[in-house]
C-alpha cells in the first residue's frame, strides 16, 4: 500500500472515532490527512470507497496488535483470553480502532453497503476464535461440551460492548478487563 494511501486511511479511521461515519466528509479527511480531495477520489473513487477501506484498514491494525497473543502464547486457551483481552488496552491506537469499528458497525444499521464487509469481517473474527477454542479442547484445556462456535460469538459481542461502555465511561478499562476475564473462564470453562 502506497505511503499516501496509508496516510488517507489512518485520517479517515481518526475521523471516524471522532465524528462518525456520517461526519465523514470528503473535505473533511483531505484536512485531516493533509492532501487534496483529488488524492482521495484518485485512491478511493468516492465515500463508499474511503468507507470500505477504511474498514479493511481498521481490521489490519486489530490484527497488528491481536497477533501477539500468538508471537507470545502457544497455549490455545490462553491465546483465546489474550486475544480478546488486547482488544481493551489504554492505548491510543486501540482506543480509535475500536471507536470507529463500532461507528461502522452503528451505520451499517442504515447503510446496507456496510454489511457485507461488516459481516465478512466478523465472521472472519469468530472462526479466528473458535477454531482457537477448538485447538484448546483438543488439547484437554476447555470441556468437550464448550459450543465452540457459539461461545465465539458471545466473547467478541461481549468484548464490543464492553470496549463501547468503557469507550464511553460507563465502566472503567479495568472493570471491561475483569467481566471479560470472567465470561472467558465461564464460556471455556474446562
Amino acid at each position: 500500500m502506497s505511503e499516501r494511501r496509508t496516510q488517507i486511511l489512518e485520517a479517515a479511521v481518526r475521523v471516524i472515532a471522532q465524528d462518525g461515519v456520517r461526519g465523514l466528509r470528503i473535505e473533511k479527511l483531505a484536512a485531516a490527512a493533509e492532501v487534496s480531495t483529488a488524492l482521495i477520489y484518485y485512491h478511493f473513487k468516492d465515500r463508499a470507497g474511503v468507507l470500505h477501506a477504511a474498514l479493511e484498514h481498521i481490521n489490519h491494525r486489530a490484527q497488528g496488535y491481536t497477533d501477539r497473543a500468538f508471537a507470545e502464547i502457544a497455549d490455545p486457551r490462553t491465546q483465546v483470553a489474550r486475544m480478546l483481552l488486547l482488544e481493551l488496552q489504554d492505548s491510543d491506537e486501540v482506543r480509535e480502532t475500536s471507536i470507529a469499528w463500532g461507528e461502522l458497525r452503528a451505520s451499517a444499521v442504515f447503510n446496507p453497503d456496510l454489511r457485507d464487509p461488516l459481516r465478512s469481517t466478523t465472521q472472519s473474527w469468530n472462526a479466528d476464535v473458535e477454531l482457537l477454542i477448538r485447538q484448546a479442547q483438543d488439547s484437554g484445556a476447555v470441556g468437550p461440551g464448550v459450543d465452540a462456535a457459539a461461545a465465539a460469538i458471545r466473547l467478541t459481542a461481549l468484548v464490543e460492548g464492553l470496549s463501547e461502555r468503557w469507550h464511553s465511561a460507563s465502566i472503567t478499562l479495568d472493570a471491561a478487563r475483569q467481566l471479560l476475564t470472567g465470561a472467558i473462564d465461564l464460556e471455556l470453562r474446562a
